[in-house]
């Protein structure tokens, strides 16, 4: 971007925006109008509000900052510090996996499946990284208890952070545990009416065909070495982990949904449904326990 004695906002962000896109970015604008705004301390709406308000010079060094990085592949939401999920705005940084829109379409479904009825219900969300799910599901079913898992110490420390943030801790209890280890399902004293998860379901095979800045997030959130392990895992251990008639409920890869639904007939679960995402990939298993 070439300096200029005087820059304000109108003409900062359509410099950079080109450069962003001249650079690759996807959507280049909407990139460079949130880290200006972040930059600024407002909201990305009131940029156009402020279309000639000077940027100092101080201000610029940082936008410019975040536009480096945003080049080299760190993720927007990283950069900002803060994502939104199910409309929760939630911390969110390098300790957990960025919260994506087809995982509310899993807590959506999870909501209407657990609303036919007005008992508590009690909800296990194993891989919960930031907490994004867990969250989302305490504050739409409010008298519900969760039990919120996770391998990593420093997920789950995110995750408390966001829960606090948004006045969930009183409904969650987190726990730092491997959903693979061969006494996972002993863990707990009672069994759950649910069972949600968005395990690790990229296989490593794909590792190297990934988007550079999904190489950003924590890699063991992402990839495992068939896919499947989790599903497999889970299904067996949902045996003993859910109540008589319990729900399972999975995000899946949008090429895993015929094996998944395979695993979960194999262990005798019933009224297996497949949902769409709004781009038309299957990206949703429930199912309930035989």
């Amino acid at each position: 971007m070439t300096e200029e004695k005087l820059w304000d906002v109108v003409s900062l962000l359509k410099t950079s925006a080109d450069f962003l896109k001249q650079k690759g970015i996807d959507e280049a604008r909407l990139n460079a109008e949130w880290m200006l705004a972040h930059v600024l301390g407002m909201k990305r709406f009131d940029l156009y509000l402020n279309f000639d308000r000077p940027v100092s010079p101080k201000e610029r060094e940082r936008y410019r900052e975040l536009v480096r990085r945003r080049l080299s592949g760190e993720p927007l939401q990283y950069l900002l510090g803060e994502t939104e999920f199910f409309g929760i705005p939630l911390k969110i940084d390098k300790r957990a996996l960025i919260p994506r829109p087809e995982t509310e379409l899993l807590v959506e479904e999870v909501i209407n499946e657990l609303s036919k009825n007005d008992s508590p219900k009690r909800i296990l969300d194993v891989g919960t990284g930031s907490g994004c799910v867990a969250i989302a599901l305490a504050k739409s079913l409010k008298d519900s208890r969760l039990t919120a898992v996770d391998i990593s110490t420093e997920a789950l420390a995110l995750a408390k952070e966001n829960a606090e943030k948004t006045g969930t801790s009183e409904q969650i209890t987190f726990l730092e545990a491997d959903a693979l280890a061969p006494d996972f399902a002993q863990r707990f004293a009672e069994p759950f009416d649910a069972l949600v998860s968005n395990p690790p379901y990229i296989p490593l095979a794909e590792k190297a065909s990934v988007q550079k800045e999904l190489l950003r997030e924590p890699e063991r959130a992402l990839f495992t070495q068939t896919g499947f392990e989790f599903y497999e895992k889970l299904c067996a251990d949902a045996q003993t982990l859910l109540k008589p008639n319990g729900l399972i409920a999975f995000e899946l890869h949008a090429d895993g949904s015929e094996k998944v639904k395979s695993i979960a007939t194999q262990r005798g679960f019933k009224n297996i449904a497949l949902k769409k995402d709004y781009s038309g990939h299957v990206r949703i298993l429930l199912a309930r326990k035989g």
